[in-house]
């Protein structure tokens, strides 16, 4: 008899994630709370869009997959749950992470591996999941072990990269590291490193805060280049040309749920020691406030009086994508409430209900209100675009339009 998958948490991980293991004939439930999210799936409907999901989606549908609001009484758990950080304390919130788990303690059963997948602080299995799992098994010999398997996939390339990006697992035992080990190889194709919880969990913060601290150091040379009157575009070009150099393009901040995220983890569990990772932090946060600098400047050179005559192209935090977690356009419009800046136009292809204020859903009505563009997000339609835009004054923070009248950071 094949092992029951409970997946937990149906957003831009879970969701992949369960459809993934379908597709390769695992038998998989799917569990979230939001009742609308599960009837949509239940009746054929995805709740994002990505590349290559709506196929992977027919297919764990062919195999059996289901979907719920309710915790199964399976073999493997997997938690794919949010973990934001407080503002505060830049410490994990895990809150999501405890109430995933003390459900699943009163569904699940003897022998059951609970597997979270969700990014979080090391200690935190320590901290919060290993005390409820080890109460669990005092009181009832279950015998329940815990694993973690920290999930590597950005959207636009989800599907591609659950296949084909390395993984790692971290768990108590080898024993249980190699059964968690076959799930995941039944679909990913990169190497699978076995190793204990609290490397796996440090492994992916680490990861996300070494680009975190490379693309600060493209964003603070753009500062340091404005004030020296340097090309930064043509200085990152040059420095590149090292064998040993790979500077990264700067932009308007750093978004999504994990590099704008995870390096807080270890700020706020080891103040003093993450410095880099602070600095880092502190610069890509600075950013927004940068661009609406470079708007004000502008503004003022092309004499364009009034902010409604303004408008900010792209609301998610990468092309071609809609996910807006922790966009830097959201940080934007943040920072002009406390201005108290108001009027400015936004528009994106990819989001279709109205999010923000002066909100567009159409491009050329978009275009025609406005005087001043600052590109925020390098969608391929508005590359295709670039003749309808020609005499726009641009700002294009992601150095992805030419001509006479675009200005970069």
């Amino acid at each position: 008899m094949r092992e029951l998958i409970n997946v937990i948490g149906l957003g831009y991980i879970g969701l992949p994630t369960a459809l993934m293991m379908a597709s390769k004939g695992l038998q998989v439930t799917g569990t979230d709370y939001d009742a609308k999210k599960v009837q949509n799936l239940q009746h054929g409907h995805l709740t994002f869009e990505e590349d290559g999901l709506q196929e992977l989606y027919q297919k764990a549908l062919e195999n059996g997959i289901t979907f719920t609001e309710e915790y199964q009484e399976a073999d493997i758990y997997i938690a794919a749950v949010p973990t934001p950080f407080d503002k505060t304390s830049k410490k994990v919130i895990a809150d999501y992470l405890i109430r995933a788990i003390e459900n699943i303690l009163e569904k699940c059963k003897k022998d059951s591996v609970i597997v979270v997948e969700s990014t979080i602080s090391p200690g935190t299995i320590d901290n919060y999941v290993r005390p409820l799992v080890d109460r669990e098994n005092k009181e009832h010999n279950k015998a329940i072990q815990i694993s973690h398997a920290p999930e590597r996939i950005i959207p636009g390339k989800m599907v591609e990269e659950l296949i084909h990006n390395n993984r790692t697992i971290g768990a108590d035992s080898p024993e249980i590291a190699e059964r968690i080990r076959k799930i995941y190889a039944s679909f990913c194709q990169g190497d699978i490193v076995l190793t204990d919880i609290k490397t796996a969990e440090m492994s992916k913060v680490v990861e996300n805060a070494y680009r975190d601290i490379n693309i600060a150091y493209a964003n603070e040379l753009v500062k340091i280049c404005k004030e020296a009157g340097v090309d930064v575009y043509e200085l990152i070009q040059i420095a590149n040309k090292h064998p040993r150099v790979n500077i990264l393009t700067p932009g308007p901040g750093v978004g999504g749920h994990c590099i704008s995220v995870d390096p807080w983890f270890l700020v706020g569990d080891y103040p003093g020691l993450a410095n880099i990772i602070y600095a880092a932090r502190k610069i890509n946060d600075s950013m927004p406030e940068y661009v609406l600098k470079r708007i004000s400047e502008l503004m003022e050179q092309e004499k364009i009086e009034s902010v409604k005559r303004v408008g900010l192209y792209g609301l998610t935090y990468k092309e071609n994508v809609d996910d807006v977690r922790e966009s830097p356009t959201l940080q934007l419009l943040e920072n002009m409430k406390h201005h108290l800046a108001t009027g400015i136009k936004v528009y994106d292809p990819y989001i279709r209900e109205d999010m923000v204020e002066n909100q567009y859903h159409d491009f050329h009505e978009f275009i025609k209100e406005i005087d001043l563009l600052v590109v925020m997000v390098g969608h391929d339609e508005i590359k295709e675009k670039a003749d309808e835009i020609k005499d726009k004054v641009i700002l294009d923070t992601r150095n992805v339009i030419t001509g006479s009248r675009v200005f970069r950071l």
